[in-house]
């Protein structure tokens, strides 16, 4: 049984029916997380013996799990998101031996449902990054092709699910780092509206901003996952209550709006072939598909990198080595604790720090970070008033295909620009999900598709839908 190829949906029906166990499942894809890590790097660690220990745990009180979600399914966990006595980074040295007291929030939803956290994945420092380099442990590479980027923040979380190192994997999205990714991963990733998913346990980077999302190799997969890690949590202050979703709704009825200002100017031409395919196959099932332009949307960029490098220089304040941080406080003064703690934050992350103290700082707030907010709150106006015409808007999720390691890094204002289809969607806290649409030259290119506020299980079911029609399972011609 080739259980690499399996969906998490149907490990699932194998464990219940009792073809395989759990620990025969784990042992498989822990076995596998160590092998293909050697390769690209996409695991910071390998959770064996926590895995093993509770995968016997199950098999033994089977009857107990029987009905849960994800029964015995492999899943590793950005490395951004706490878990409990399982070392923890952000993919910094600052925290290279910080072992989280208690999991977040979607982690105990995750166990609570029968799922074995098999990894923690690798992920630009602190979440800052578009193309997983500025991990301090190093970069993670590209299944596709090792010598590109995996995209980032969460790129270990979609190259260990491209991979099949596990079946499902848990990431965070701030202006992209789900969807652009899994875009070049050739994955599922997901960014729900912001607040459906708690973000307790999750390391801040953009507090406004980040969200909590599933990979995965198919969209039931994604709607598996989606199921089961949201909900409300009455310690995260951000979570909703009690919200209306929107409801299910087939392609054949639906009006598209497909944005023009993310589809024009940077789109490289072998990703606007495989957009404009997407276009006519969603013209073929029935829907109606038109070029609509959103009001202010341009200014998503320069909104997005005034407002997270402010908000990350508030919440990356607090390491200081003394109360958060790594620290090494022998016969030192405190201001020498904090300088020398402080060090150990990477090039990205201290230049988003500096931006946004600047942006914070005295007589610079009103014109930089409070007119941003201004903006924000028409680019978010923008979008209600456009998917009262539309039901959904369309674009490419990345601007470009997997790109060579290394050929950005020096040159952080061409690497930003590579986000400017996803950002808005984080500046406006809507649902957005990236699918596989076709492979160009050996690497895959993907779908972004948006809807308005709580419509998540709807372009879920959308995405679905196109999956099916097009029945492209581009894994399959994956190498490694």
């Amino acid at each position: 049984m080739d259980l690499d190829k399996l969906s998490a949906k149907k490990c699932i029906d194998l464990i219940k029916s009792k073809e395989i166990s759990v620990t025969e499942v784990t042992d498989f894809f822990i076995n596998r997380s160590k092998n293909i890590n050697n390769k690209i790097n996409s695991l910071i660690t390998v959770c064996d013996e926590e895995a093993t220990e509770r995968a016997k745990y199950i098999d033994k009180n089977f009857e107990d799990f029987k009905e849960k979600k994800l029964l015995g399914v492999p899943i590793s966990i950005k490395d951004a998101i706490n878990t409990k006595d399982i070392l923890t980074t952000a993919g910094s040295k600052i925290l290279n031996n910080f072992l989280p007291p208690k999991n977040a929030f979607v982690v105990d939803k995750l166990l609570d449902e029968g799922a074995i956290i098999t990894s923690k994945s690798n992920c630009d420092e602190f979440a800052m990054g578009s193309s997983n380099e500025t991990s301090q442990f190093g970069p993670c590479l590209n299944p596709w092709d090792i010598s590109k980027v995996p995209g980032g923040s969460s790129g270990g979380s979609a190259a260990s699910v491209a991979s099949s190192q596990n079946l499902l994997s848990i990431g965070s999205d701030t202006g992209g780092s789900i969807r652009q990714p899994a875009s070049l991963c050739g994955v599922v990733g997901l960014k729900p509206t912001y607040g459906t998913v708690s973000r307790n346990g999750l390391i801040a980077f953009g507090s406004s901003l980040d969200q909590i999302g599933p990979f995965s190799k198919n969209v039931e997969d994604c709607e598996l996952l989606y199921n089961t890690i949201k909900g409300y949590d009455s310690d995260d202050s951000t979570s909703l209550e009690n919200f209306d979703e929107v409801e299910k709704t087939e392609i054949k009825s639906l009006k598209i709006g497909i944005c023009d200002e993310l589809t024009g100017e940077g789109i490289s031409d072998d990703v606007r072939n495989y957009f404009e395919n997407s276009i006519n196959e969603l013209k073929k099932i029935g829907a109606e598909v038109e070029n609509v332009s959103v009001p202010y949307i341009k200014e998503s960029l320069p909104v997005y990198y005034l407002t997270a490098p402010s908000e990350a220089s508030s919440n990356l304040n607090r390491y200081d080595g003394i109360k958060y941080g790594l620290s090494d406080n022998k016969h030192q003064s405190s201001w020498e604790v904090i300088k020398n703690t402080r060090s150990n934050f990477g090039d990205e992350v201290k230049r988003r720090i500096l931006l946004g103290t600047f942006a914070l700082s005295s007589g610079y707030y009103d014109e930089y970070y409070g007119k941003a907010q201004k903006v924000r709150g028409m680019i978010v106006h923008s979008f209600k008033e456009i998917f009262k015409k539309y039901d959904i808007l369309i674009s490419p999720t990345s601007p470009i295909t997997a790109f060579d390691l290394g050929s950005m890094i020096d040159d952080p204002l061409t690497m930003y620009q590579n986000d400017i289809c996803t950002m808005p969607a984080n500046i406006a806290g809507i649902p957005a999900i990236s699918i596989p649409c076709g492979i160009s030259n050996g690497l895959p290119v993907g779908l972004q598709i948006m809807g308005p506020h709580f419509s998540d299980l709807k372009i879920i079911n959308i995405a679905k839908e196109f999956e099916n029609h097009t029945n492209l399972n581009i894994l399959e011609s994956m190498s490694i």
